[in-house]
This record gives structure tokens, C-alpha cells and sequence, in this order.
């Protein structure tokens, strides 16, 4: 059907009343009762709009329907790991990437087991990168009190280098691990002393709880190593006070 455009003086075909003004047109209804009552025989691709609903409708061949859908979706929520979301406009979803989690039977090609891949909890660096960088467990210590701690000790060396007399303290918090060891250099020209508070320490035929032991002479050393819960044997240059 070509599209017409009436001027002045034409004639009017019943035809073109049927072809280019019913068919090219419009019609509008409050709702689709009146509708059709009032197109009891549509054809295929009329049009009507209903005020009542403000649809444009179609008819189909078949039957009447929406000419535009209009969607069903009411709102984007963000999920887990998400964030943003919204019910209205454009909406944006983040990805939280700390709440992200892969378990590990979605890793294919994996062989370790979660137990394993915990192990790398807290690695800062490569294994190769601590391997080649020992010294980073060497700590220099020129204060006179110094508590030890599994954080800040275990596994380390730790050098005091103060003149003047120093102690070290091992007490309930120092909390290592069972068979990690701190050791321990004299370097400085005070007198160093390992104190035990709350925590036993087993040395020189002593075990205490509240004692102390000092290390030998200035350049000695010692290790305290951790046998148990709270329980440590102090090894090397040592004599109990």
C-alpha cells in the first residue's frame, strides 16, 4: 500500500478512504471493550490506542497485542559480591573483588588441596624471592626491652646492640609456634637478659615461670626455641639468675 497524500479537488475513491485513511491511520479507544465493539473485523497490522492503559495496540492476524513491550524487569540487585544495583534509570553493578571466592573444584587444572593453598595465607612474596632474601628475617634491635611475639619474632634473629643492660621477655603472648625458634645475639656491651613471665622457660637445669637467664658475654648467643604451649627451652651461652 503506497503511502498518499491528498490535496484540494482530488477525487476520493472508496478505495483510498479504505486503503490510505482507515488503514493508514490510528484509531483510539478508552480500553479494548470499546475497541471492539467498534472494529468487529480487524485486519492484520491495525493499529489502536487504548487511553485508559496507554498501550498502542496491534492485531496480529490472531489477536490483539501490545505493538511495544515494555519489559518486565523492575529492578537490578546487586548480589554477592556486588554492589550498586537500582530500580530506576541507568544502573551500575561493581564487582567487590575482596568478597570473590573460587572454590577450588572450579579450578580445573589444579592439584593442591585447600589445606595447601591456605599455606599461602599472609605470603607477602614469592617463595623464590624469600629464598634469595634471607636476610629479611634478620632484625636489629638497639632498645634495652624487647617482648617477643610469634608476629614479629618467630623464625627471626634478632641482633640487640644496646650499651646499656637489656631483657628480653617471653611471656603468655609471645605465643610461637611449637618447634619455631627465636635466636638471639648479644652484640651489644650490656648485659642481656631472657626474663620468663608466664611462660616457662626450661634452661641450665632451671625451669621457671617468673626467672630469668642471661647471655654470656657481649658477641654470645642463644635460641629460644618453643617445645610446647607456653613452654620454651633457652639454648647456648646461658646462665640462670
Amino acid at each position: 500500500m503506497t503511502y498518499k497524500v491528498f490535496a484540494n479537488g482530488n477525487p476520493l475513491q472508496a478505495s483510498e478512504i479504505n486503503l490510505n485513511l482507515m488503514q493508514q491511520a490510528i484509531a483510539v479507544f478508552t480500553d479494548a471493550t470499546a475497541r471492539e465493539a467498534a472494529i468487529a473485523v480487524p485486519v492484520n497490522g491495525q493499529f489502536a490506542y487504548l487511553t485508559g492503559t496507554s498501550n498502542l495496540t496491534k492485531y496480529t492476524g490472531a489477536a490483539w497485542e501490545d505493538a511495544l513491550s515494555s519489559g518486565d524487569i523492575t529492578a537490578v540487585t546487586a548480589g554477592t559480591a556486588l554492589s550498586g544495583g537500582g530500580t530506576t534509570g541507568d544502573v551500575t553493578l561493581d564487582v567487590d573483588l575482596s568478597a570473590v571466592t573460587i572454590p577450588a573444584s572450579q579450578i580445573s587444572d589444579l592439584t593442591a588441596t585447600a589445606t595447601e593453598l591456605n599455606y599461602l595465607d599472609g605470603v607477602t612474596s614469592s617463595i623464590q624471592d624469600q629464598i634469595d632474601n634471607p636476610l629479611a628475617s634478620f632484625i636489629t634491635d638497639a632498645t634495652t626491652a624487647r617482648t617477643l611475639t610469634s608476629a614479629a619474632d618467630e623464625g627471626k634473629t634478632v641482633q640487640f646492640t644496646s650499651g646499656s643492660a637489656t631483657v628480653v621477655t617471653v611471656n603468655a603472648s609471645t605465643d610461637l609456634t611449637v618447634g619455631a625458634r627465636v635466636d638471639i645475639i648479644a652484640d651489644g656491651a650490656g648485659e642481656l637478659t631472657v626474663a620468663a613471665s608466664g611462660a616457662t622457660i626450661k634452661a641450665a637445669e632451671v625451669s621457671t615461670t617468673s626467672g630469668s637467664f642471661t647471655i654470656g658475654t657481649q658477641y654470645s648467643a642463644a635460641t629460644l626455641l618453643c617445645v610446647a604451649t607456653d613452654e620454651y627451652r633457652l639454648i647456648g651461652n646461658i646462665e640462670a639468675v
